[in-house]
């Protein structure tokens, strides 16, 4: 078994007895939320990874999928799990309407304007009395399986955990065909792939639309988990830096370059949170920022960017 397999198969089995091993409640939701993030930013990475168009407005497609279920489930009190697939298409729907004028723009311009989108998308909501402005909405409260309704963090950290290998299993397959390879050549230059017939315009609204529908599912899920949304915790710039952290992190573009992020930045700052006490927003905004400074500088690529480096040079000089 080659190396990288054997990494891989390693990683599995990490990540499938870790409730196992980890007995404490903390622990254990810190493994959820290492998934949520994973889930998110590899929905961001498709669009900002693998087309490298930037975008700081996700969390106007993770925030949909958050406040839709709850929002049914206010309303009607019935299962909100099934307005996951509405939130999901509403989401793709949504990133269609921002991708035809968005994509117009280029480089800084595009990640401005999902910028101002998001912010936008926050106001609204805030002042919307039927979203419950301000102060958000709530789940269910009595336990119930069928409605991702429990106390334990372990069932949702299983059930994530599945989602997480089909979202990775879909990247893989949009990677070998014909969607990945367009992707590429638009990441590589944009003018090139135009001048060879790559129709840039409608792949880019395609990559977005895909993005859009996992993050959306990976709000919904966070909405479930936690049980209660307002615009701060899903609308936030916060929830789209994170996105952008977490994939650039372990290295954008690469199929497992989010999960590798999200397993380090997202212990890293619970611990913190945990540590210097209080909800951690601005301490968040000091990870995120020393983050952003060290991979400018040192490894744009990412830790496996990096790794692949170290690869390279150890084989060139064996």
């Amino acid at each position: 078994m080659t190396k990288p397999r054997l990494a891989l198969l390693t990683g599995a089995i990490i990540f499938a007895i870790y409730p196992l091993i980890v007995s404490s409640t903390f622990g254990q939701r810190v493994g959820v939320l290492v998934l949520l993030a994973a889930l998110s930013g590899i929905a961001w990475n498709v669009i900002g990874g693998y087309a490298e168009q930037v975008s700081i407005g996700h969390a106007v497609f993770y925030g949909i999928g958050a406040y839709l279920p709850l929002l049914y489930y206010t309303r009607t009190q019935s299962n909100p799990v099934v307005m996951i697939p509405l939130a999901m298409a509403l989401a793709a729907l949504v990133a269609l309407a921002i991708g035809i004028p968005t994509f117009r723009l280029r480089g800084h311009y595009f990640s401005m304007a999902t910028l101002a989108l998001g912010q936008l998308f926050v106001l609204g909501v805030t002042i919307a009395p039927a979203l419950g402005g301000a102060s958000g909405l709530s789940g269910p409260v009595e336990q119930n399986p069928w409605e991702l309704s429990m106390r334990s963090p372990v069932p949702y950290y299983y059930v994530f955990l599945v989602a997480l290998a089909l979202m990775l299993a879909l990247v893989a397959w949009l990677e070998r065909h014909r969607v990945g390879f367009y992707l590429r050549a638009i990441q590589s230059s944009e003018r090139a792939a135009r001048s060879l017939g790559v129709p840039v315009y409608r792949y880019k609204l395609i990559a977005l639309m895909i993005s859009a529908a996992l993050t959306a599912l990976a709000g919904s899920f966070y909405a479930l988990f936690v049980g209660f949304v307002n615009p701060d915790s899903v609308f936030g710039l916060l929830v789209s830096v994170q996105m952008v952290i977490v994939a650039t992190l372990g290295g954008a573009g690469t199929l497992y370059g989010p999960l590798l992020g999200a397993a380090i930045l997202v212990p890293t700052q619970e611990w913190a949170n945990a540590t210097f006490g209080g909800g951690g927003t601005g301490l968040s905004y000091v990870i995120y920022g020393a983050v952003i400074m060290v991979l400018t500088r040192f490894e744009p690529g990412g830790l496996l960017g990096l790794w692949k480096r170290l690869r390279f040079r150890a084989a060139a000089s064996a």
